[in-house]
């Protein structure tokens, strides 16, 4: 049992919206903030557009929204003109911190975290977190005048940065795969004894993926593997059913994931920072396919896993059903194999990254 942090009761400004990937990393440690101080404040800053809007009140916290500002993708002449762009949204964030009493500004990257750096500078406090191996924009100017700089994973280019992973969600950090594995593949309609893999391609799916897996469904059901594949909302999947066979179960999201990492034993996904920390977490052997867009983040934030023995990772424009079979079968069907590679996920350290970032935070603020 944790023990709470004495002292006045603080106010945590969190700042991390715009996509899940800074969203939930920031309502996971202000859940951890209200578990060690149950007497804290936190709120959260956003913009109109952005997922914090439905996010953010679904778990209970109160959500002030600042006019959005675009940022520059790479550090150069358009940062110079930044500050006169987002003076009105510092206005603005200014004027809510000081409202709300903060005593600590936590900011996880993104179009938001950047007024809410300006906005406090010698005025309060700053703790910043980077999620991705190659920091953002926002996070590589708020580095430079924070109080504390935590990291996901080793190497992180920020000054005085602390590695202590990525704030998860306590109902994946506490997850017991074994215990929920019955249930899990009932809900989904999975075959209760056969290996099974998990895919996904994000919240909106990815028709590389899609189209990989499903071609290789023939051969998966050969070799009595399972499979729970989420397709995305917005992209259908037919796949040939094989009487005697485990089913090969296609849904367009999944509302449950805990379920869904229960009722695997493998998992084929994106890479992600928080796809890449939860399955990590949660002790999933996993098959990445990092995003072949951006400045090849999600390569960068596979390769911990696989440099730990606890995943592998293939090139979307490697992925091909022959590659599925090629790879995916021989691991699933491996008992002593996924074994080793879940106890090696486990190892690389998000589970508590929670709870050591809210002490971090509650040190800063001094309450």
């Amino acid at each position: 049992m944790s023990k709470a942090v004495t002292g006045v009761a603080p106010t945590v400004v969190v700042a991390g919206g715009g996509t899940a990937g800074h969203i939930e990393p920031a309502l996971a440690l202000a859940d951890a903030v209200r578990r060690l101080r149950p007497d804290a404040t936190v709120v959260a800053l956003g913009t109109s557009r952005g997922l914090e809007n439905k996010l953010v009140p679904a778990r209970g916290y109160p959500l002030e929204l600042i006019p959005p500002v675009p940022l520059p993708r790479k550090p150069t002449t358009d940062l110079l003109r930044l500050p006169l762009k987002i003076r009105d949204s510092v206005k603005q964030t200014r004027a809510i911190l000081d409202r709300v009493g903060a005593d600590v500004v936590v900011g996880f990257g993104g179009y938001v975290s950047l007024p809410a750096y300006f906005a406090a500078r010698g005025r309060v406090p700053i703790v910043v977190h980077e999620a991705n191996q190659s920091p953002g924009l926002a996070n590589r100017v708020g580095a430079r005048f924070a109080k504390r700089v935590a990291v996901a994973v080793p190497g992180t280019p920020l000054p005085s940065a602390e590695v202590v992973g990525i704030p998860l969600r306590r109902s994946i950090t506490s997850l017991d795969r074994a215990a929920l594995r019955a249930e899990a593949r009932a809900h989904f309609g999975l075959d209760p004894d056969a290996p099974t893999l998990l895919v996904f391609g994000g919240s909106q799916g990815a028709q590389s993926i899609n189209n990989a897996v499903s071609g290789a469904a023939k051969e998966l059901a050969d070799a009595g593997i399972g499979v729970l594949h989420a397709h995305g909302p917005k992209n259908s999947l037919v796949v040939q059913e094989f009487p005697g066979r485990p089913p090969y179960v296609p849904v367009p999201y999944l509302e449950r994931m805990d379920l869904a990492y229960a009722a695997a034993d493998v998992v084929l996904c994106r890479s992600g920072a928080m796809t890449a920390a939860e399955v990590s977490a949660v002790g999933l052997p996993a098959v990445f396919v990092p995003l072949p867009h951006g400045n090849g983040e999600q390569a960068i934030n596979a390769r911990p896993a696989v440099d730990a023995g606890a995943a592998l990772m293939v090139a979307d424009a490697d992925l091909s059903p022959a590659k599925v079979a090629e790879l995916v079968i021989p691991l699933v069907t491996d008992p002593a194999r996924v074994a080793k590679m879940g106890a090696a996920a486990v190892g690389l350290g998000h589970r508590e990254a929670d709870e050591v970032l809210a002490r971090i935070v509650l040190e800063v603020c001094g309450k």
